[in-house]
């Protein structure tokens, strides 16, 4: 390991758990992350190793078969995961978010039927917001679930669900009308337990395959199709309908520090890529790392990259104070996924046109790094977040 993304005052047993996990990038994933990627194929022997090593039960509470680590933990984590191979980093994202959900929003039986096998990865979550129709303004949402007696059943379309065929608990916001007179009091979010795989995975819940990307492969992208599909009132997330916006929102914190963190790792690897490239190339004479141009593109991509890792870890350390960091997750997605597509592209230009062939690493990079800049809200989205807050607290008096 380079200087670059070191973090201060970790305790020895978060040293120990990077140590372990970048041990595991170097010799498990990045040997065959392109490979795979290129071919599409889940990384399944990668995911049994993440099994072993307890990284599903990473941020899960001791008293339910977890470790008990905090956020920071987490997205250091996914930092290192991600610098191997950012799909992988997708295939814990939503399965951590899912278990933050539980730990603080749902009901002690909940808690002690779901998180316990979560912590094994004998439970593996996903989650959905999103819809065909719906894009970032997520009080558009349509799907609805009806009362019948103890039950609810849904129907609607939801869209982008992340893990959606090898997940078997999709936690999902629909519409309930039972919250109150605002659309954001009308959301309640549904813990679904389903059979993992593609076609009827349960009465009335289909997913129907997986949705072909540019990037981002491997992990599978999916659409959930529920047509009254039957769900016990008990799996309403907290026991309580008309709080899943709420619910969704402080999982979604999370989310933005996890993608701000993948930013991270993937920019980390484009520049660990470019910066031994630069050095075994040579052009008229000398390496070109000595030619000023790219000896200064490099001096730009290193402090983007640990101007992003500082955004991340004091938003991580904001949460796990138990702080509301909305501005903070905001921002760190924000600057770590554009200055990621921007160290990316500058990793690409280094390589030349070997950086254009699909022998060469950066290629994938270069078509994952996109991704991020609209995962869990675009770019967009965060600074609308953003300034509205800023306003808020720096609002003219008088």
């Amino acid at each position: 390991m380079g200087r670059l993304c070191e973090t201060e005052g970790l305790s020895d047993i978060q040293i120990e758990i990077l140590k372990t996990v970048r041990q595991f990038v170097d010799s498990k994933i990045l040997p065959v992350a392109t490979e795979l990627e290129h071919a599409d194929e889940y990384p399944q022997e990668i995911v049994d190793g993440m099994k072993e090593l307890g990284i599903f039960g990473l941020t899960i509470p001791e008293e339910y078969g977890g470790l008990g680590e905090s956020l920071l933990t987490y997205a250091l984590v996914v930092e290192e995961i991600a610098r191997g191979w950012m799909s992988v980093s997708g295939i814990i994202n939503t399965h951590f978010i899912v278990a933050y959900l539980l730990k603080q929003h749902g009901t002690a039986e909940q808690r002690e039927t779901l998180l316990p096998r979560m912590a094994t990865g004998e439970v593996r979550g996903s989650f959905s917001m999103s819809e065909p129709a719906l894009g970032s303004d997520v009080s558009a949402i349509t799907t609805k679930a009806v009362r019948d007696g103890d039950d609810y059943l849904i129907t609607g379309q939801k869209m982008w669900i992340t893990n959606g065929g090898t997940s078997n608990l999709l936690a999902v916001l629909v519409k309930t009308d039972e919250g109150g007179s605002s659309a954001y009091r009308n959301m309640t979010t549904f813990l679904v337990e389903k059979e993992p795989g593609f076609g009827e995975t349960m009465p009335g819940l289909t997913i129907p395959g997986k949705i072909e990307k540019m990037g981002y492969k491997g992990v599978d992208s999916t659409e959930a199709i529920f047509d009254k599909h039957r769900v016990p009132a008990s799996r309403v997330l907290g026991g309580e309908p008309g709080k899943g916006f709420y619910q969704m929102m402080d999982g979604v914190e999370v989310g933005r520090v996890n993608v701000a963190a993948r930013g991270c790792g993937v920019a980390l690897r484009a520049f660990e890529l470019a910066i031994r490239y630069a050095q075994q190339r040579e052009s008229f004479g000398k390496q070109i790392a000595q030619h000023q141009a790219v000896m200064f593109r490099l001096a730009d991509m290193a402090t983007k990259v640990e101007a992003a890792h500082a955004m991340m870890v004091m938003a991580a350390r904001k949460k796990d104070a138990g702080e509301r960091n909305d501005v903070e997750a905001g921002m760190a997605k924000y600057l770590a996924s554009e200055y990621c597509k921007e160290v990316v592209e500058d990793a690409f230009r280094i390589h030349g046109g070997y950086g254009y062939s699909k022998e060469y690493e950066i290629e994938r990079l270069y078509r994952e790094a996109p991704m991020l800049l609209i995962g869990e809200g675009t770019s967009d989205i965060q600074k609308m977040i953003i300034g509205r807050r800023l306003l808020e607290e720096y609002k003219l008096r008088g």
